[in-house]
C-alpha cells in the first residue's frame, strides 16, 4: 500500500482540519474537493483562472517540474503532493455557488461566496443591475449567503429621449441633455425598481450595502453622467472602458433610507460598442474556459458576438437596429400582453396558426414581436409564399384567401388574422432582412477571421432576453444564426445580469472581468474587406 502524506487544511472561518492523500497521485485541487473542501475550478482546472489558489503555509509542493516551497499562493489545480503540507483555503477559493439557472439567465461557472460588499453592521443587502437600451432588471441580493431575495424589472425610461443608442447620443449633446438622460434612466427606472425589489424583499433600503451595474458603454456613460457623444464619431473612443467605482450620491441615486456614500461598481467594458455587458456574458458562460471553439450572440437592441477559439477572444458589433424589438415595422411591439409571440403558416390548406401573450384572440392582437417576425420569415420561406429576395411570390399570392391580401403604400401585406388584426409587409421584411444580414454577416466575418467554419463551433451561446424566446430553428433556417444546428445553441439568457450578479457575490471575478476586456481583440466591420458581400448576400433568405 503507498505511504499516506498528510494536508492541514486552514479553511478562513472554520476549524483546522487534517486529510490524507497518495503523494504525487492527484492534483491538490482534486485531493481537497474528495474530502469536502471543493475549490473554485471554474476553468475546469485547466490553470486559466486563479478561483482555486490556496495558500501554502508549511511544506512544499511540486509545480511542473519545479518545487515550491512555503509561504507561497498558488493554484491548487497545477500543484501536487509529495510530502505534509499545510493549506491555508481563502473564502474566495472554495465553492459556494455551483452552476446555476434563474428565471431569466443561466451562470455556467462555479463562483465562491466572498461578496464585493462585505456585510457590516445591519447593511447585510446588496444588488445586482443590467441596465439595456430597452430594458432595466434589477435583483437583490442578501450578502450573509449570496441568495437572490427579489428581483424587478421595467423598461427603461431613456426609451422615450430615443429608441436606440446612436439616437441616444446623438440627443446628448448639452450638459442639460445629459442630465435628463441620467435623471430618466436613474431617478425614473432604478430608484423605482430597487424600491420595487425591497419592497417585495421586505428589506428597508438602508440595508443596502453596494450594488453592481453592467451594460452597454452608451449606457454606463448615461449612467454616470458622462458625455457620450464621442462613442458616435469614428474613431469610436470611450471616456472610460475600465471598470468604476463611483457612490449613489455620484449617480444621483436616491431613496429614502439609501445611503448616499454606498459603493456602485460599474462593471468593465471592451469597447464603445461592446459593451460590460459583454463582458459579464463571456465569463458568465463559462465560454472564455471552454476548451473547444464557442460564440456567444447577443440579440439586443444592437448585436454584439464574441468567438472564442483556441484561448483567443475575437469580438464584433453590428448595427442590427432594434427590428428584433419590433421597432421600425408597421405592426411592430415589443413582448407584452396581446402581442403575438409565434406563428407558423401553411398554404395547402392555408393557415395561420397563432399564439399571443396572454392567451388574447389573435384578431383582437396588439402587434408581433420580434420572436413571430423570426417565425414568419422561416415559415412563409418554407411554404414558397416569401421568395429568396423577401417578395411575395406572385402565384402563391394571387391564392390566398381575399380577405388576408392587404396592400400598404403599393407594398404587399398579410393579414395575419383577417380584416383588423395584425400585418406584415413587405416593407417589414426588408427592415428584418437588413437587421438578420448584419448579425449573420458578423458571425461569418469571425469565422473567417478565424479560419473556422460553423460546424467546428461546440457551442453558440445565446444571450439576451430576446433570445429566450426565439424559435432556434427558424433563427437557423432564416440565416440569422447562419449553418448552425440547433444541437450547437445553447440559450442562456440576460448574462449580462448573471454577470453582474458573479462580480457582486465573489469579488475575485471582477480582476478577472477586468484582465479579459484586455484580452479581446475587436474587429470594426465597417473597416473589413469582406463584411459587406457577406452583409449583402445575408440580405437573401435561404
Amino acid at each position: 500500500m503507498s505511504r499516506q502524506i498528510s494536508i492541514t487544511v486552514d479553511p478562513e472561518h472554520g476549524e483546522l482540519t487534517e486529510i490524507h492523500a497518495v503523494p504525487g497521485t492527484n492534483m491538490l485541487s482534486k485531493v481537497l474537493a474528495e474530502h469536502g473542501f471543493p475549490l473554485n475550478t471554474r476553468c475546469g482546472q485547466r490553470g486559466l483562472c486563479h478561483g482555486c489558489e490556496v495558500i501554502l503555509q508549511q511544506g512544499s509542493l511540486q509545480i511542473g517540474n519545479s518545487e515550491v516551497a512555503a509561504p507561497a499562493t498558488l493554484r491548487a489545480c497545477r500543484a501536487r503532493l509529495h510530502g505534509p503540507v499545510t493549506i491555508a483555503i481563502p473564502a474566495r477559493s472554495r465553492i459556494e455557488h455551483k452552476p446555476q439557472v434563474g428565471e431569466t439567465f443561466e451562470i455556467a461557472v462555479p463562483c465562491a461566496h466572498d461578496p464585493l460588499f462585505p456585510a457590516e453592521g445591519t447593511r447585510d443587502t446588496a444588488f445586482a443591475v443590467d441596465i439595456g437600451t430597452t430594458t432595466v432588471v434589477v435583483l437583490l441580493v442578501d450578502l450573509t449567503t449570496g441568495e437572490i431575495l427579489s428581483r424587478a424589472g421595467g423598461f427603461n425610461e431613456q426609451i422615450r429621449l430615443g429608441d436606440n443608442v446612436l439616437t441616444r447620443i446623438d440627443a446628448a449633446r448639452t450638459p442639460e441633455a445629459i442630465a435628463a438622460m441620467q435623471q430618466a434612466v436613474v431617478g425614473e427606472t432604478l430608484a423605482p425598481l430597487l424600491l420595487q425589489a425591497c419592497d417585495r424583499a421586505d428589506r428597508d433600503p438602508s440595508r443596502i450595502a453596494g450594488g453592481t451595474i453592467a451594460g452597454n458603454t452608451t449606457m454606463l456613460h448615461l449612467l454616470a453622467g458622462e458625455d457620450p457623444t464621442s462613442l458616435g464619431i469614428a474613431p469610436f473612443t470611450a471616456r472610460f472602458l475600465a471598470g468604476r467605482s463611483i457612490t449613489a450620491a455620484d449617480m444621483h441615486l436616491t431613496m429614502e433610507g439609501l445611503a448616499p456614500n454606498i459603493p456602485v461598481q460599474l462593471l468593465p467594458s471592451i469597447a464603445a460598442y461592446i459593451g460590460a455587458d459583454i463582458t459579464a456574458g463571456v465569463y458568465a458562460t463559462g465560454m472564455v474556459f471552454d476548451a473547444k471553439p464557442s460564440l456567444l450572440v447577443d440579440i439586443g437592441t444592437n448585436g454584439e458576438i464574441v468567438l472564442q477559439h483556441g484561448g483567443v477572444l475575437t469580438a464584433c458589433a453590428t448595427a442590427a437596429g432594434p427590428a428584433f424589438e419590433g421597432c421600425g415595422l408597421r405592426c411592430g411591439t415589443r413582448a407584452r400582453e396581446g402581442a403575438v409571440s409565434d406563428l407558423s403558416i401553411t398554404r395547402d390548406p392555408f393557415e395561420i396558426r397563432i399564439q399571443t401573450i396572454g392567451d388574447i384572440p389573435p384578431a383582437r392582437a396588439t402587434g408581433v414581436c420580434g420572436s413571430a417576425y423570426i417565425d414568419f420569415l422561416a415559415s412563409a420561406r418554407g411554404c414558397g409564399l416569401l421568395g429568396h429576395a423577401g417578395r411575395f411570390d406572385a402565384a402563391a399570392w394571387a391564392a390566398l384567401p381575399e380577405s388576408y391580401r392587404l396592400t400598404d403604400d403599393d407594398e404587399r401585406a398579410l393579414s395575419l388574422a383577417g380584416p383588423g388584426s395584425p400585418r406584415i409587409s413587405e416593407v417589414d421584411v426588408a427592415v428584418l432582412l437588413q437587421a438578420k444580414a448584419a448579425i449573420g454577416a458578423g458571425i461569418e466575418t469571425l469565422l473567417e477571421t478565424a479560419g473556422i467554419r460553423a460546424e467546428e463551433i461546440f457551442r453558440v451561446y445565446l444571450a439576451g432576453g430576446f433570445g429566450m424566446h426565439l424559435n432556434v430553428a427558424n433563427a437557423i433556417a432564416i440565416g440569422l444564426l447562419p449553418d448552425f444546428t440547433p444541437e450547437q445553441v445553447r440559450v442562456v439568457g440576460n448574462t449580462s445580469l448573471a454577470g453582474a450578479l458573479l462580480a457582486l457575490i465573489d469579488r475575485t471575478t471582477l480582476a478577472e472581468m477586468e484582465a479579459l476586456r484586455e484580452q479581446v481583440r475587436v474587429i470594426e466591420l465597417n473597416l473589413d474587406e469582406g463584411f459587406e458581400d457577406r452583409y449583402v448576400e445575408h440580405l437573401m433568405l435561404p
